[in-house]
């Protein structure tokens, strides 16, 4: 009798677990859901890693630059303000592009001549970390840059100075989540990806090994 209680129990529990998740929190009797590891990620550490110690001669496995995060915005200007739909819609594109709820960036001062007031709403962000981030990247690289118009590459002088990379978007529908008949208007977005290299030439080599379609000189 304990034994058919037990059994009930289980499947009682079994009933009541997330969509897409067993009572013993894997997805559809896979892998544990928090043991994911992005293709990216395993990319990473297999290939690029041992190909930048060789490259660069790095006696310790620590001074590799890796990726820190990838911050992705959204500048809106004065139609952040008058428009609050347009916000709302903007804060809903990145959030399909990335997987993550975007912050409502603001005005840190008032600027009279462009009719700014400190706090006003100015456009959207979000700074991805771990798994979302080489996610991102891999569909980034490998998918969305390819259905840039006329794309030739990425230019290798968008850096920094200290090893990180900023990339200019025109429009949100290179990315295969964006339907057309469902967006207000086309929007451009601005990726920063920030790395621990000490300088352009370890950052680019860093992002060229990681699938980067950098243009050919």
């Amino acid at each position: 009798m304990a034994k058919k209680d037990t059994q009930a129990q289980a499947e009682k529990q079994e009933a009541q677990a997330p969509e897409g998740k067993g009572s013993n929190g894997r997805r559809n009797g896979g892998a544990p859901a928090d043991s994911y590891v992005p293709r990216m990620k395993t990319k990473y550490t297999e290939e690029v890693v041992p190909a930048l110690m060789k490259e660069f001669g790095y006696s310790n496995i620590m001074r590799v630059p890796r990726i820190v995060k990838v911050v992705i915005n959204i500048g809106m200007g004065s139609e952040a303000r008058e428009n609050a739909k347009a916000l709302d819609n903007a804060v809903s594109d990145i959030g399909i592009v990335t997987g993550q709820k975007a912050l409502i960036t603001r005005a840190k001062k008032s600027i009279a001549q462009f009719k700014l007031r400190e706090g006003n709403p100015i456009g959207v962000m979000v700074t991805l970390r771990g798994p979302r981030m080489y996610d991102f990247l891999d569909k980034l690289f490998n998918i969305a840059l390819a259905r840039v118009r006329d794309f030739s590459g990425v230019s290798p002088k968008s850096f920094d100075g200290r090893g990180n990379f900023t990339l200019g978007l025109r429009e949100q529908l290179i990315f295969p989540e964006i339907e057309y008949d469902k967006i207000d208007k086309i929007r451009g977005m601005e990726v920063v990806i920030v790395t621990t290299a000490k300088n352009d030439e370890e950052g680019r080599a860093l992002l060229q090994h990681l699938g980067m379609p950098f243009k050919r000189d």
